[in-house]
């Protein structure tokens, strides 16, 4: 088994300051890389992930450390064992991703808000559960039981399996895509 290697948000900084070449890579949805994220980072969302490809774009050499970044950790971690399935072993995953970036004061873009998807899940389940519960209480039919109870079984599974699949789901719809458009470095 391949050694998982993890920075914190300060060590990276500091390895920026000293001059070294960094190459980081943003694995959360566009969306999300729009609202904030860090000025060298570069956002290539972890479901569009290729690592070959991405390894044969650099500049540098593959030997040399890729850095992966997420939100607060899970994510990035996901892209760091794609990368070292496809064999390439010295990718490196910040510690507590944007949020420890964020809470530690170093450089970032901020750009439009928008409401999470952690939220829209909450929303959309809790709407659901709402919507059930009413229905059956007003109709007296508990057949409408059925709506929060496999809402409730989703949120279960999304938490044993640490993947929701409503969380994907919303990730794809129009609200939550981004128009091409330039960022500061180039990179959608």
């Amino acid at each position: 088994m391949n050694q998982v290697s993890t920075i914190s948000a300060q060590q990276l900084s500091q390895l920026i300051a000293q001059g070294n070449k960094i190459e980081l890579i943003d694995v959360r949805t566009p969306v999300e890389y729009r609202e904030v994220h860090a000025t060298l980072a570069r956002n290539v969302p972890l479901d569009q992930l290729d690592p070959c490809h991405l390894m044969k774009q650099r500049t540098g050499s593959v030997d040399e450390p890729l850095y992966v970044i997420c939100k607060s950790g899970g994510r990035g971690a996901k892209a760091q064992q794609k990368f070292i399935e496809s064999g390439f072993s010295n990718v490196i995953n910040v510690e507590g991703g944007t949020d420890s970036w964020v809470a530690a004061g170093l450089p970032v873009v901020r750009g439009k808000k928008t409401m999470s998807l952690e939220r829209q899940v909450r929303l959309v389940v809790g709407m659901f559960c709402a919507i059930g519960g009413i229905g059956s209480l007003v109709t007296g039919n508990v057949l409408w039981s059925i709506i929060p109870a496999f809402m409730g079984s989703g949120l279960v599974f999304a938490a044993l399996t640490d993947s929701c699949m409503l969380g994907m789901l919303l990730a794809k719809m129009p609200w939550n895509n981004v128009k091409e458009s330039k960022t500061c470095c180039g990179v959608n």
